[in-house]
Formats: C-alpha cells, structure tokens, sequence
C-alpha cells in the first residue's frame, strides 16, 4: 500500500524510498515486531478468558508436559495478525506472488483455527478430522501451485530446478502441479509436528523465512541472478516484505512464547507458516532447497513417519516417542536444551541453503 506513495516523488525525495525493497521490508519487519508487542497481551487475556482450560494434554505425551495445562493456543493469531498488517501495508499488491502467499497462509490459518478450536471447545486432543484437514490443504495447494504457476516464466513453467546443478531443469508437465502440493501441504504438517515445545517451531520458522527471503530477493534480480547463476523469477523479490513480517511477527510472539510460554501457537500459526514456506518455496522455484533449509522440519516429520511405519511391522518402536523432539525428551534432555540445540541446526541447515546460491 504504502508503494503508492512512489507517485508523490520526484525521485530524490523521502518518498522515492518507497521504490526500495529492502527499505519496505525494513518497515514490514518492525510493522510486524510491533504488531506483536501491542496486541500479544490482549489477546493472550482474550484467549485466557475463553478458552478456560487451555489446550488440552496428551495424556500419553512426556511427563514434564502436564505443568502446561491452562496455557491457551491459538497464539497463531498474532503472528498470522502481524504478518497480514505487515504485508497489506509495506508490500506491492500488484504483485501475484504476494497475492499467493497470503492465500496460502490465511488459507491454512483458517484450518488450524477450526482445528483448535475443536480442541479447546470440547477438551479433547482430537480437533478436526485428519482426512478434512488433509483434503482442505490439498485444495489450496493445489489452487496456489496453479496460480504460481500461470506467474512463472514461460521457460521456467511446469520445471523443477536443482539447486548446485544450475544449468538443469526437470520437466514435471502435468506432474508439477502434484510436486507443489506436495511441498506446500508437506510442509504445513512438518512445522506442525514440529511445533510440540516452548519456542521450538517459531525460531526455525524464522530462520528458514530469512533464508527464503534472501533467495526470493535474489532470483528476483536480474542481474544477482546473472551473478549467481540461478534462474530469474520476475516479481519474487516483493517476497522479501512478506518473510521479513514473519521473521518480526515471530519474534514478537517469541517474546510470549518463550519458555514457560504464555500461549501456544497451535495449528493455527504452524500450519499457516508451513504452508507459507513451501508457497514461497513454489514461487521462488526453489523446493528442493527448502527441504535443506527446512531440514529439522523435514527429520520431524520423517521420525513420526518412521515410527509409524515401523511399529505397524514389528509392533516395537525405533524412537522412544515421536516426533523426534520428545524422544530426546524420553531420553533426559531438558526442554531449553532441545529447543536451542535445535534452533542451532536450522542456523546452519539454512546456511547451507543460502551456499546453493554460489555453488555449482
């Protein structure tokens, strides 16, 4: 919105500011930051008052978790709140990416919303239907990947790009719009399962975001991109607004969230951010690079599938619990521990991601 104000300048005035990307995401970073420092405590009181309760504890979950009970979820709110104020105010809304994104994220927001308050409503730790929730977000998927489709240069349409391998591209065809649901929707559900103690999913959210945000401003320009090699995508580079008003949105909900959190973010704002990540992932033609810059959301989502699938055939079980954060839990590492240690890997997981920009 704020772009507009381009019109006002002559070009060597406070207003010509407004043409710069990175100026605008500055602004879309402390938009969200503040966002989430005004209205976090009302809404964690709103929250409190009716949800009673809490969300409800898994009864089979790790011990240390019950001291939990009477926290309120749906803390997703207030990132979900910062992020659209951040971007509706600060970003170009000519620009189809965004437009995508922001589908994606309200989108997957609403189903997380619905999920939790399933939950809290009838205090049962079964929100609802998987197999609703799964066919909801394969819909929206599958109606983003379209759009970001249609957006995509015509020599990039329907490819598959492989990061280091700068000179390859796949040809999916009719098969690029399954991949990007897959991405998209797997993603969403790997930063849920993700999402199962104090301050774990939100740093690596925000870690992956950054990095993303990098690569879309890059490949958004055409000469970073004839610098770097990597495939020009017009119009990714407004994508940096909207990943700078997760990373302040985020750190404002961190500040309630923190260990003992204050509220939860629930389905809400994990599966909101997960299935933003994979978005931007589609629109930037990179998803094969954020499963390593997702890696500790993607080795989450591979422990509860592992075990699942191993203890269907043996009856015995590979983890001590599942996903993989609370079998360290099982094992004796306090909760602070994990969190940090695991925030440690995304820092360096998202780093290497960033170094397939250059490497060939």
């Amino acid at each position: 919105m704020l772009y507009w104000l381009t019109l006002l300048s002559d070009g060597g005035d406070f207003f010509n500011l407004f043409r710069y990307i990175t100026f605008r995401a500055g602004g879309a970073f402390m938009t969200a930051l503040i966002f989430g420092f005004l209205f976090g405590k009302p809404l964690i009181s709103v929250l409190r008052r009716h949800q009673g309760k809490g969300q409800p504890i898994r009864n089979d979950g790790p011990e240390g978790h019950f001291v939990k009970a009477g926290t309120p979820t749906m803390g997703g709110l207030l990132i979900v709140g910062a992020l659209l104020t951040s971007t509706l105010l600060w970003a170009r809304l000519d620009n189809p990416f965004v437009w995508m994104i922001l589908f994606v994220t309200v989108s997957f927001a609403a189903i997380g919303f619905a999920d939790d308050y399933a939950k809290v409503s009838k205090q049962t730790v079964a929100g609802v239907s998987s197999k609703l929730r799964l066919l909801l977000g394969l819909i929206i998927a599958g109606i983003a990947a379209f759009w970001a489709a249609q957006y995509h240069p015509a020599d990039l349409q329907n490819q598959l790009a492989l990061p280091v391998f700068k000179d390859t591209l796949i040809n999916l065809g009719y098969l690029f719009i399954p991949f990007s649901i897959i991405v998209i929707v797997g993603s969403a559900n790997a930063v849920n399962l993700t999402d199962g103690l104090d301050g774990l999913a939100i740093m690596p959210v925000m870690i992956a975001a950054g990095a993303l945000g990098v690569i879309a401003y890059a490949v958004g320009r055409v000469d970073f991109t004839e610098y770097l090699d990597v495939h020009y995508v017009p119009g990714t580079g407004e994508i940096l607004i909207f990943t700078a008003g997760i990373f302040g949105g985020g750190l404002g909900f961190l500040w309630y969230n923190a260990p003992p959190a204050a509220v939860f973010m629930g389905d809400t704002g994990s599966l909101a951010l997960g299935g933003a990540l994979g978005a931007i992932a589609v629109a930037t033609k990179h998803e094969l690079v954020l499963a390593i810059v997702g890696g500790l959301f993607v080795v989450e989502a591979l422990s509860v599938i592992i075990q699942v699938l191993y203890f269907k055939r043996t009856g015995k079980r590979v983890f001590l619990m599942a996903p993989i954060h609370h079998h360290y839990e099982k094992k004796g590492w306090a909760e602070p521990q994990i969190v940090i240690r695991f925030w440690i890997i995304s820092l360096i997981l998202a780093m290497i991601g960033l170094a397939t920009l250059k490497v060939r």
